[in-house]
C-alpha cells in the first residue's frame, strides 16, 4: 500500500511538472525544478522509510520506469544521431573542408582540458593531503577491488597500439550495437568515409548524390524529430533519477569519506570554471553558456551517462549556442571516448595521488607527477561515455603506473555521488571543445550565442 502512495506521489509531481509545460514555464526551469523536487521528495522518502527499506527498495523500481526509460530511450538514438548527423554534415556541405582542423582542434581541445584537469586533481588531492590509509576497507571494498584486479588483467593482454587500433571498425554492424567501449569512435570514421564517398560520387555522378542527399536529409529530419520527442522527457527523467539518488545514497559513508566527496567535487568544480575562462578569453560570455547548457548538465549530473545526454548535448549546441551541426557532433561524439575531463581526468590523477603512498612512491616527486599527467593524457583516448568509463581510465592509469589498483575500489560507498560530477564535467568539456572549435573556425553563430532563448529548444520540447 506504502508503494501505491509513494508511486502516486511521484505520478502527481510528474503531473505538475506537465502543468507547468502547459503554462509556458521554460524547457530549462522545468528542468532545474524537476532537480529540486527530486532532492526534496527522495530525502523524505530515505527520511520515512530507511535507505534499506522494502518499501523504499519497491518504490524506487517503480521510478526506475520513469528515470532508467528516460535514459534509455536516450541511448536508443545515440548511435543513429551521431551516424546520420556526420554523414549530414557532408550532403550538407558544412565541413567538407575543414574536417582534417575540426578533428584536430576537438581532439586537441579535449585531449588538452584533460591534461588540465589531471593537473588540478593532483594539486586538490594534495591541498587536502588525502591518503588511502586513511580509508576503511570493508567487504564492499575488498571485492571491488578485486573486480578492479580482474578487469585490468582483461585490458593488459592488448599492448597501446592494440588499443589504438580498437578505433577502426573491423564489423560495422556489431558497432552499431554499441558492444565495444569505442563503438562511438568507430561509428564516426564509418561515417567519416562514408562523407567522403558521398563527395566523390558527387564529382563524378552528381544525379546519384543528390538523390543520396535527399535521402540523407529525410532521416536526418526524422531522427531529430525522434530525439525532440525523447527530450520532452527530461523533467520527469531527471525527477525520478535524483529521487533515487537522494533516496539510495548512504550518508553515512559519505560523512565518512566526506573529504574525499568535498575534495573531488572542489575539482570538478575548478575545470568547469576553467571551461568558463576558456570561453571568456575566446571573447564569449562564459554566464550565457551557462545559462544555455544547465539543462544538459543536470541532466548529465543526474543520470551519470555522457552516451545518454549526447542528444540533449548536440541540440543544445546547435540551438541554443549557435556551434554547427557538423562540429556539434564531432565534438559529441569524440567527448564520449576521448578525453573526458571528469572520468579520465580528475579522476585517475586523484586515485594516483591517493594510493602512491601507500607502496612508498613520493606524489610530490616532479617525475611521478610528470609522467602520471602524460600516462592521463595518453589514456584518455578510448575511455566509455557510460557506466565503468572512469573505472576503466582509473585502471589504465594506475597499471601503468605500477600502482596497486585494488585500492582504487575504496571509494565504491561514495563513488556514484562523486561520478555524478565527473559526468557533468565531462559533457561541459564536450560542449566547450564544440564552441571553441567553432569560434576558432569563424563558424560560430554569435547572434544565437548572445540571443535570448526565444528561439531555442523550447519551441519543440
Amino acid at each position: 500500500m506504502l508503494i501505491v502512495l509513494n508511486i502516486v506521489l511521484l505520478l502527481l509531481i510528474c503531473f505538475g511538472l506537465h502543468k507547468m509545460k502547459k503554462k509556458g514555464v521554460s524547457f530549462s526551469k522545468r528542468v532545474f525544478s524537476s532537480l529540486g523536487i527530486g532532492v526534496v521528495f527522495g530525502l523524505g522518502l530515505q527520511f520515512a522509510y530507511g535507505s534499506g527499506s522494502e518499501v523504499l527498495t519497491g518504490s524506487i523500481d517503480w521510478f526506475n520506469i520513469i528515470g532508467n526509460g528516460y535514459v534509455r530511450f536516450l541511448q536508443m538514438i545515440v548511435v543513429p544521431l551521431v551516424f546520420i548527423s556526420i554523414i549530414a554534415a557532408f550532403t550538407r556541405l558544412t565541413i567538407k573542408n575543414n574536417i582534417g582542423k575540426i578533428s584536430a582542434l576537438i581532439i586537441g581541445i579535449l585531449v588538452g582540458t584533460t591534461v588540465i584537469a589531471a593537473t588540478v586533481g593532483i594539486t586538490t588531492t594534495l591541498v587536502f593531503d588525502l591518503e588511502a590509509i586513511q580509508i576503511e576497507q570493508g567487504e564492499a571494498e575488498t571485492a571491488r577491488g578485486e573486480q578492479m584486479e580482474q578487469r585490468a588483467a582483461e585490458i593488459a593482454s592488448k599492448t597501446f597500439p592494440q588499443q589504438m587500433l580498437d578505433f577502426i571498425p573491423s564489423n560495422v554492424f556489431l558497432d552499431f550495437t554499441g558492444a565495444r567501449s569505442t563503438s562511438i569512435i568507430a561509428i564516426v570514421i564509418f561515417s567519416a568515409f562514408i562523407g567522403f564517398a558521398y563527395l566523390g560520387v558527387r564529382r563524378k555522378t552528381p544525379n546519384h548524390a543528390d538523390s543520396f542527399a535527399k535521402l540523407v536529409d529525410t532521416f536526418y529530419s526524422i531522427i531529430m524529430r525522434v530525439v525532440t520527442l525523447i527530450l520532452r522527457l527530461t523533467p520527469y527523467g531527471v525527477l525520478a533519477l535524483m529521487t533515487r539518488v537522494t533516496a539510495t545514497s548512504d550518508y553515512n559513508a559519505i560523512a565518512k569519506l566526506g573529504e574525499f566527496v568535498a575534495a573531488s567535487y572542489v575539482a570538478l568544480a575548478i575545470v568547469f570554471v576553467i571551461h568558463l575562462g576558456l570561453l571568456a578569453l575566446a571573447g564569449l560570455n562564459p554566464l550565457t553558456y551557462v545559462k544555455k547548457a544547465i539543462p544538459v548538465l543536470t541532466f548529465a549530473f543526474t543520470s551519470r551517462t555522457s552516451a545518454g545526454a549526447l542528444p540533449l548535448n548536440i541540440k543544445t549546441q546547435t540551438k541554443r549556442l549557435g556551434v554547427s551541426e557538423g562540429i556539434a557532433n564531432f565534438s559529441g561524439s569524440f567527448g564520449l571516448s576521448i578525453g573526458q575531463n571528469g572520468c579520465a581526468g580528475v579522476y585517475p590523477a586523484m586515485l594516483a595521488v591517493i594510493i602512491a603512498p601507500t607502496v612508498g612512491i613520493n606524489p610530490l616527486d616532479p617525475s611521478f607527477l610528470f609522467m602520471l599527467i602524460v600516462i592521463v593524457a595518453i589514456s584518455s583516448f578510448g575511455v566509455a561515455g557510460v557506466g565503468g568509463g572512469a573505472t576503466f581510465a582509473a585502471i589504465l592509469v594506475l597499471s601503468a603506473m605500477d600502482l596497486p589498483i585494488a585500492l582504487a575500489g575504496l571509494l565504491i560507498s561514495v563513488e556514484p555521488l562523486i561520478d555524478m560530477g565527473r559526468t557533468a564535467v565531462n559533457v561541459s568539456g564536450s560542449m566547450t571543445a564544440g564552441v571553441l572549435t567553432s569560434k576558432v573556425t569563424n563558424s560560430l553563430d554569435t547572434a544565437v550565442y548572445n540571443g535570448t532563448d526565444s528561439t531555442e529548444m523550447e519551441m519543440d520540447v
